[in-house]
């Protein structure tokens, strides 16, 4: 029974440093590839996405006006942002690779 106890500490241990250490990574050049392709195939998630979020914060005519503006805004920025991520991804600028957009991804929260 002591055995089986001490193997799930370990575990447990070892799990909790593989999650810290994930969340910590530096960027590189694969990532910021990767980060463009992903923009540029979901940037146009940005429209719905802000209809969405401002009919929600506001009400359904705000989503429609203010969040189709914003979308489309945002749609245009996100993949511009991909392609260029795409093209510079084996230089490093921004210094140390940075995105050059925050959230990096549609799907993340900026907030």
């Amino acid at each position: 029974m002591k055995g089986i106890f001490k193997v799930i500490i370990i575990c447990v241990a070892i799990l909790t440093i593989l999650n810290i250490a994930t969340s910590s990574y530096a960027q590189d050049p694969g990532k910021k590839l990767y980060r463009g392709i992903a923009n540029v195939v979901t940037g146009w998630i940005e429209l719905p996405k802000n209809i969405y979020d401002t009919s929600v914060e506001d009400n359904p005519l705000s989503g429609l006006t203010i969040g189709l503006a914003k979308g489309v805004g945002m749609t245009i920025v996100r993949t511009g942002a991909g392609v260029y991520e795409t093209v510079t991804f084996p230089f490093p600028i921004p210094e140390g690779y940075a995105p050059v957009l925050e959230p990096e991804f549609v799907f993340k929260s900026g907030k």
